[in-house]
């Protein structure tokens, strides 16, 4: 998410944020549509969870929107919220939307992030992340570093579990590269013969491949919970609280199994094939 909402940002300028006489305003809705540009794009990785289909969101959708909103609001002496919110929900993005459920689920997101609230710097644009003061380019840049929360499907308006699908998927992509670079016996292959260095050479680009899917999983994996910690604030240990330790316990073991076998496999990428 941080670094679509670093690239929607990236597709414009200072100058772009100081062309418009209503330059709060302005700003405060550029930003909020660059979120909102981030996360319908990065909600395709969540499959049908995310979109029941698969549309071509681009960044011409997010210039377009751009240059209505500074049409509008150099037009009106007031935020034209319901326009706006129709114009970019309904025939920018919304053009590309076919399924009804994923129609109102556009409209929906607008209705949460534009609103007049986001210009008085009052909104959560997602859990634990505020909209942003009134700055510059690289101010915006800043703030999105320092304050975005972690990668979450919370970021999504999604539940916790929609990941599980998406992290599946990621596995079985991973371990699919892993056997299709596993080095064949040297012999023939259709009148050729297939030598040591091209078996070496040939794997190279699959071991750059999971060498990133393995940084991608490394990099979202939670951090292990502190039991004594979380164990030293409970004052009655309830059947729901004994059973709450026990999966705590179970998800640190299965977190360090996975950092510990990702580990080991990253280093088995150093070793040449031979």
């Amino acid at each position: 998410m941080m670094a679509n909402l670093h690239k929607a940002l990236d597709n414009f300028t200072q100058e772009t944020l100081e062309m418009c006489t209503k330059e709060a305003e302005f700003k405060a809705i550029l930003f909020s549509l660059c979120y909102f540009h981030a996360v319908v794009a990065e909600r395709r990785k969540f499959g049908p969870q995310g979109w029941n289909k698969v549309y071509p969101f681009n960044v011409g959708d997010l210039n377009i929107c751009v240059n209505v909103l500074y049409n509008y609001l150099e037009a009106n002496s007031k935020v034209p919220w319901e326009d706006l919110r129709y114009l970019f929900g309904e025939i920018m993005y919304g053009g590309h939307i076919t399924d009804d459920w994923d129609r109102r689920l556009c409209i929906s997101y607008l209705e949460e992030l534009m609103q007049p609230d986001l210009v008085d710097g009052e909104l959560q644009l997602a859990p634990g992340f505020a909209a942003p003061p009134n700055t510059d380019f690289v101010g915006y840049h800043a703030y999105i570093d320092e304050m975005m929360p972690p990668e979450s499907p919370y970021l999504y308006g999604l539940h916790p579990n929609a990941e599980i699908g998406f992290l599946t998927t990621t596995a079985e992509n991973l371990f699919r590269v892993v056997f299709e670079m596993q080095p064949r016996d040297a012999g023939t292959s259709g009148g050729a013969t297939v030598t040591r260095e091209d078996k070496y050479y040939g794997c190279t680009s699959h071991c750059s491949q999971v060498k990133q899917i393995i940084d991608e999983i490394l990099e979202k994996l939670p951090e292990e919970f502190n039991m004594a910690e979380i164990m030293g604030k409970v004052e009655e240990r309830t059947p729901y609280v004994i059973v709450a330790f026990q999966e705590c316990e179970r998800m640190n073991y299965l977190t360090g199994e996975l950092k510990r076998s990702l580990k080991e496999l990253d280093l088995g990428l150093k070793v040449p094939v031979l």
